[in-house]
């Protein structure tokens, strides 16, 4: 890379490989909220068995580094399956990346999700009761409205934890824009570095802003008074 950087093309080079970021991070989000969804209500309910089973897992996800998580899904996953006779290892890295960020995210967000719904007091539940509203309604019309107005701060956080931990996929040789940071490092003999690190920081901080923005105006909404 020469002493006159090229910022413009330096972005547009790193910019190519946004639309995989993107896909990841949005389909790992899906995954995730579901994940996260289906772990909170198995906390809430406290159902046996499962209830001591998610408690265990979600404490091996907020102990252990993301990264190796990722390595346990990509190398030792497919390893395990095999001893069922289920052979996954010509599937694709981008399945190995989504599935261990949703399982991770999907962690984080069970526990903000749990923490939502028993921010909102028990005896809203009964005042809905005694007026004759039904379960789900109550549920639909009070408790979930205040949850997720509850837990706007926690999960724009965790959006933005995906949205970094996302830079970790090219370990395991996703080219995605740190990929592409690699590609070009390397291309150029490690000149550069500087520049182009710079130029990721800043593309992540851009996308990180716009997600704040996004999750601002939501919140500002879901400040309005609710009716039932």
């Amino acid at each position: 890379m020469s002493n006159s950087v090229n910022w413009p093309d330096l972005f547009a080079q790193v910019l190519q490989q946004l639309p995989l970021t993107l896909l990841m991070i949005i389909i790992s989000l899906i995954f995730a909220i579901i994940i996260g969804f289906i772990l909170a209500t198995i906390r809430i309910k406290k159902i046996k068995i499962l209830s001591p089973i998610v408690r265990v897992y979600i404490s091996f996800i907020r102990s252990t580094p993301l990264l190796v998580q990722l390595f346990l899904v990509y190398f030792a996953l497919p390893q395990v399956l095999l001893l069922i006779h289920i052979d996954i290892n010509h599937f694709s890295r981008l399945f190995f990346v989504i599935l261990a960020f949703s399982l991770h995210t999907g962690a984080y967000l069970s526990e903000i999700i749990r923490a939502g719904f028993q921010s909102v007091e028990y005896s809203q539940i009964e005042a809905g009761l005694s007026v004759g509203l039904s379960y789900p309604r109550i549920l639909k019309d009070i408790v979930i409205p205040q949850a997720l107005r509850n837990s706007i701060p926690n999960l724009t956080t965790q959006i933005i934890e995906l949205v970094k931990d996302t830079s970790l996929a090219f370990t395991i040789g996703i080219i995605d824009m740190m990929g592409q940071v690699k590609l070009i490092i390397g291309n150029n003999y490690g000149l550069g570095m500087l520049e182009v690190y710079i130029v990721i920081s800043i593309i992540y901080w851009m996308i990180a802003l716009i997600i704040q923005g996004v999750f601002t105006l939501i919140n500002k909404r879901a400040q309005k008074p609710y009716q039932v």
